[in-house]
């Protein structure tokens, strides 16, 4: 399939996707997805969790972790910075930008991905942080571990279509298993957020019950994967322009 061709069905699949407009509008909140990728064998595996059948919120369904920024995002100490491609796309159609604001998306990513999974990425090579914020970043203080940046490529955005329950302005990031440097038990189970996880295939991925945009990453995830997966590569942007998704890049 040609690249155009790809990127019609895409568009056409986010535009035909069923979804109720009941809700009142309101404005896309700050929003950051991590995408975990185990390229050791011959065939990429991604980290999938399924959500708790009792949210509101797509219930079920397969996801990549994530959520929405936090306090503790701006001030977290780091290692390593975010790679100027990402920082340069991270700023790119968005009102006030800002690297601080871009660091903290990717830190909300690596955050949600802790708290949903129990999966700490970063590095143990500087030593502990100095310091954390209360709250979730503690156990990366408490491991020892610092959240190592240039370890993530920004790889896709997209925003909620307007009169949804809950509308994001999500940024995708992309990260490969061996930055998980550390694993804290029990975090999934039957009344978590993430009731199971699974590391599959992006075919077996494309295969589970999923958001219509989570199937629409993994398709651009296969491309990116293809040519070579390099930070300087475009990233996909798709959001609603009267009544049809678009497909931009950043």
């Amino acid at each position: 399939m040609s690249d155009h061709a790809r990127h019609l069905t895409t568009t056409e699949l986010l535009t035909n996707a069923p979804r109720e407009r009941r809700w009142d509008n309101q404005r896309p909140r700050d929003a950051a997805t991590l995408i975990i990728i185990d390229r050791r064998s011959r065939t990429p595996k991604v980290l999938m969790g399924r959500r708790h059948q009792g949210h509101k919120f797509m219930p079920g369904k397969f996801v990549f972790p994530g959520g929405s920024i936090e306090a503790g995002d701006r001030t977290m100490p780091v290692a390593g910075m975010l790679n100027p491609a990402s920082e340069m796309r991270l700023v790119s159609r968005v009102t006030r930008p800002s690297l601080v604001r871009a660091r903290a998306l990717a830190l909300a990513a690596v955050r949600e991905t802790f708290e949903e999974t129990g999966l700490i990425i970063g590095s143990r090579e500087y030593g502990p942080p100095e310091s954390a914020p209360e709250g979730p970043w503690r156990a990366f203080l408490e491991h020892g571990i610092f959240p190592d940046l240039e370890a993530l490529q920004f790889v896709a955005r997209a925003i909620t279509p307007p009169r949804r329950p809950k509308r994001f302005d999500t940024r995708f990031f992309a990260v490969d298993a061996t930055a998980i440097a550390a694993t804290v038990p029990d975090i999934v189970g039957p009344q978590s957020e993430l009731t199971e996880l699974a590391w599959v295939s992006l075919r077996d991925a494309k295969r589970l019950d999923l958001p219509t945009i989570t199937h629409v990453i993994i398709e651009e995830l296969e491309a990116r994967i293809a040519g070579g997966f390099a930070p300087e590569l475009p990233v996909p942007f798709y959001y609603e322009r009267r009544g049809r998704f678009v497909r931009e890049e950043l």
